[in-house]
């Protein structure tokens, strides 16, 4: 990856730019992290790419330009892009109740007492809409959250991450509309697998599998070589090991079989945490968002849609830390708002982050991560795989890192 604008010609002052690979570095240096890759641009060029650290510690293989990465969750906003495709063609409309395309959801119920062994529900009041999906107020959750008896259903039926080989969206989408929702849809925010399920809905609209979907109406358009579900043979040796923390300040273990690894036929098409890419590749997807909509003369969604997804769409406008249950981890979340796919800032200040109103975001379990400023015109693409994400506060150093090198 080559430098297409000098940073200070960007409104960046000399030589700030270079204390983001300083600072990262010592994440490796002192055995934190395995490796990593950042690119920043601005206006749609690159005026700061960064690589250190080994992508295979085991085998000494470096860091490199096209090495490729699991991104997982930073699948959900491509899934959310895919599904404002259909709704800008008329077939999927935001206030769609998903149980008249997934059955299976039409007589969802709510959580309202007991243990996971016994617990009490009552039937929803509120179809799970596909607004609900885009902006996690579905109800839904994950079993990795630990944090209610509906979380640890999911892990019951030996879900807290993917579900076991074999099983299909299809499959998993049933499995799921078995739980209660934590709360009646719209009334507050939860992470969840609601993106998942909204990928099931991307495929019963368009009648096509998901991953054909995203590879010919997103991928492909927008020039992604590397971004897929599966990593092909010939390009095996470019994918990272995965590595997981024990707890902070502890060396990283190997895991690559920590979720199924991405090699071969795929059965679980997961819209919410399955692709794999590579900085290059997402950079593509954060600049056609930047560009509202637009990239390289290839239109995938209107300039006034980009503009409605990245808005704060939680009732009155709050924050996730004033809409999410008190049960969830919301401490990140304090001036931060979530629009359709994206978390969305709405006070930097309230925050605590260098930032700009409206600078929208969203990262994967493995610490990746980016952001898109479209007040200051940059977007930010980190990469690494160290699981869990929030190890490490790297993401807000790296918007400090990023935002004090200004100086237009």
């Amino acid at each position: 990856m080559e430098i297409e604008l000098d940073p200070e010609k960007a409104g960046f002052a000399p030589g700030r730019l270079d204390r983001i690979d300083r600072h990262l570095a010592r994440y490796v240096d002192d055995g934190l992290l395995p490796g990593w890759q950042v690119a920043v641009t601005r206006d749609g060029k690159l005026v700061h790419h960064g690589t250190y650290g080994l992508r295979d510690r085991e085998a000494g293989l470096p860091v490199e330009a096209d090495t490729i990465w699991r991104i997982y969750s930073m699948t959900k906003p491509m899934t959310s892009v895919a599904a404002m495709m259909l709704s800008e063609e008329g077939r999927l409309p935001l206030r769609k109740p998903i149980g008249e395309l997934l059955p299976e959801f039409a007589d969802a119920r709510v959580y309202t007492g007991g243990s996971a062994l016994n617990p009490g529900t009552v039937p929803a009041t509120e179809p799970i809409r596909v607004w609900h999906l885009l902006t996690h107020t579905s109800g839904l959750t994950y079993g990795f959250q630990h944090n209610h008896p509906a979380d640890e259903l999911h892990r019951r039926i030996d879900t807290e991450f993917f579900p076991p080989a074999g099983v299909t969206l299809t499959d998993q989408v049933r499995r799921w509309a078995r739980i209660p929702l934590l709360f009646q849809p719209g009334t507050a925010w939860n992470y969840s697998v609601s993106t998942d399920v909204l990928g099931r809905v991307v495929e019963v609209v368009s009648g096509l599998p998901l991953d054909r979907f995203l590879a010919e109406r997103i991928i492909e358009p927008l020039g992604m070589v590397d971004t897929s579900f599966s990593v092909p043979e010939e390009k095996a040796g470019r994918l990272a090991a995965l590595y997981l923390t024990p707890r902070p300040g502890q060396a990283p273990v190997r895991k690559d079989d920590f979720t199924p690894i991405p090699r071969g036929e795929v059965s679980f098409l997961s819209g919410g945490g399955g692709l794999v890419s590579t900085t290059a590749d997402y950079l593509r997807f954060t600049a056609m968002l930047l560009g509202r909509g637009e990239l390289d003369g290839v239109r995938l969604l209107g300039s006034r849609t980009v503009d409605y997804m990245t808005r704060n769409h939680l009732p009155g406008g709050v924050d996730i830390a004033t809409f999410a249950p008190s049960t969830g981890p919301t401490d990140t979340f304090e001036g931060v708002g979530f629009g359709l796919g994206f978390s969305v800032v709405t006070d930097p200040v309230r925050n605590e982050i260098l930032s700009s109103p409206g600078e929208y975001a969203w990262g994967g379990l493995a610490s990746t991560a980016f952001w898109i400023d479209p007040v200051e015109r940059i977007t930010a693409v980190f990469m690494t795989q160290l699981v869990p994400s929030g190890t490490y506060p790297i993401r807000s150093e790296l918007r400090t890192l990023v935002y004090s090198a200004l100086a237009d």
